[in-house]
């Protein structure tokens, strides 16, 4: 029996838990008996053939690590056919039967290329953003909001302490499921996401009610597709006088230690990823649904939408002064 020969990539944005979802293939197809290919910068190195064959220890002292240990690149190569028939014949002369693709959607796209021309592929979705579709979960997004709060909560003790409202931009272009969760866990008087239109002056309204209130301090959360941070800022300060500082927290989110859910959904997901690939199974993104680990055809994947929780940003409306 001709042994099986599996890839596995990471590409697209980095995201805390993407080392746990590394080890949790290569061991899982290692004791399945595959040979297990790494391949480096995402699909740049698929086509450049950046790979090492992985063992065992390749993966060790890994799944806390943030961060990605077989890189990621953008690869412009890769959205033209002749990137991929590229990609393919590589994957050809390195004897690859399947490929692992931890990423987004673009990455997903990517792994459909692939597997329409023959080469099998599973994707597992990896974006702190938590902004896939098919899926309740992401890798990485867990570990993205317990940074955030915790930079958040380091800035609220300073506009406590000199009475201010402090205006914090926290990732998500497109989703501001990020933005909401992390608002509710700061105590934030306001949060602004891209999925629900604002008006500067409802912000307004809502700082001026919390003052006749008592209160003194305010921290508003943006999210990153929303921006304008400081023109936010300078509004606030102009129309209540309070000093207001503007803060991108930037990538600090997307690096740091992984949480105990990341690596544990990373390390599921990775294992049912090897599972269908030792089916001769490709074409198809892992995601979770409930307490559920699930598998859809990428193409159906790319095509569902995914709902912002209204219900949840209307209740920290209603607690929120």
């Amino acid at each position: 029996m001709v042994q099986k020969t599996i890839g596995v990539l990471t590409s697209g944005g980095d995201a805390p838990g993407m080392n746990a979802a590394v080890r949790s293939v290569v061991r899982a197809a290692l004791k399945k008996g595959f040979r297990v290919l790494g391949i480096q910068r995402g699909y740049n190195g698929l086509i450049h053939g950046e790979m090492q064959e992985m063992n065992m220890r390749s993966v060790s002292d890994i799944i806390h690590r943030g961060g990605t240990i077989l890189y990621t690149a953008r690869c412009l190569e890769f959205k033209e056919e002749a990137g991929v028939l590229k990609a393919v014949q590589v994957c050809k002369e390195q004897g690859i039967d399947g490929i692992v693709v931890i990423g987004g959607d673009g990455s997903f796209r990517g792994a459909a290329d692939l597997s329409a021309h023959g080469i099998p592929c599973v994707g597992i979705p990896g974006t702190i953003d938590n902004d896939i579709s098919c899926t309740d979960y992401t890798i990485g997004y867990d570990t993205a909001m317990n940074t955030a709060v915790e930079m958040i909560d380091k800035i609220r003790d300073t506009a406590q302490s000199h009475d201010r409202c402090s205006v914090v931009e926290v990732m998500g272009r497109r989703a501001g499921h990020i933005a909401l969760n992390t608002g509710i866990a700061c105590g934030a008087s306001f949060i602004i996401v891209p999925e629900v239109g604002y008006h500067i002056e409802d912000v307004i309204t809502k700082i001026s009610a919390a003052r006749e209130l008592g209160k003194h301090h305010f921290i508003i959360v943006v999210a990153e597709g929303i921006g304008k941070v400081d023109e936010i800022s300078k509004e606030i300060e102009t129309r209540t006088g309070i000093e207001t500082r503007g803060t991108v927290l930037g990538h600090v989110q997307r690096g740091g230690n992984p949480s105990v859910r990341d690596r544990v959904e990373a390390t599921r997901m990775g294992y049912r990823a090897v599972e269908l690939l030792e089916q001769g199974i490709g074409n198809r993104v892992i995601g979770i649904k409930g307490a559920e680990i699930v598998d859809y055809d990428i193409q159906e994947a790319l095509q569902m939408k995914k709902s912002f929780d209204m219900e949840l940003y209307h209740i920290a409306n209603e607690i929120s002064f």
